[in-house]
């Protein structure tokens, strides 16, 4: 994995982010495939957003990403969705005719954290800095 040490701050942030074409149309072939794995590269690069692993199949993209903490997620998809149907569609003509309303993804996307850690190991981790002493309420024990 890749740490990022800024300043202040140290982090690993990685999320699994999968969004599909509208409709499900599997447009995503042949040259228009290769563009848009270019174009996210691309995007990744200007973003400063590492690819831990992508997957463009005909109709849905997977990514793996490790990104910075000044970041967001919803923004990021927003970037790698608006920019690659803008220029998907000015360099495909094809692509226009097929979704004349300009609207090449679908709306929404997945995401799901990922890291080198479960639940359970952070859940033990507070337990074991708890102490019988901090039962009362200014402590802020939450469970």
């Amino acid at each position: 994995m890749v740490q990022r040490i800024n300043g202040h701050t140290v982090s690993e942030l990685t999320a699994h982010i999968v969004w599909s074409t509208k409709y499900r149309y599997k447009v995503l072939q042949g040259d228009i495939k290769v563009r848009c794995r270019e174009l996210l590269i691309q995007i990744c690069e200007a973003e400063d957003v590492i690819i831990l692993k992508g997957v463009v199949s005909s109709d849905h993209i997977h990514m793996h990403i490790n990104y910075r903490p000044s970041q967001n997620i919803s923004d990021l998809v927003k970037k790698f969705k608006g920019r690659t149907s803008r220029k998907l569609q000015q360099e495909f003509p094809l692509l226009s005719k097929r979704y004349w309303g300009r609207h090449f993804w679908a709306i929404g996307f997945g995401c799901w954290s990922s890291g080198n850690i479960t639940d359970e190991m952070v859940n033990a981790y507070l337990e074991h800095h708890r102490k019988p002493e901090d039962q009362d309420e200014s402590n802020f024990i939450l469970e």
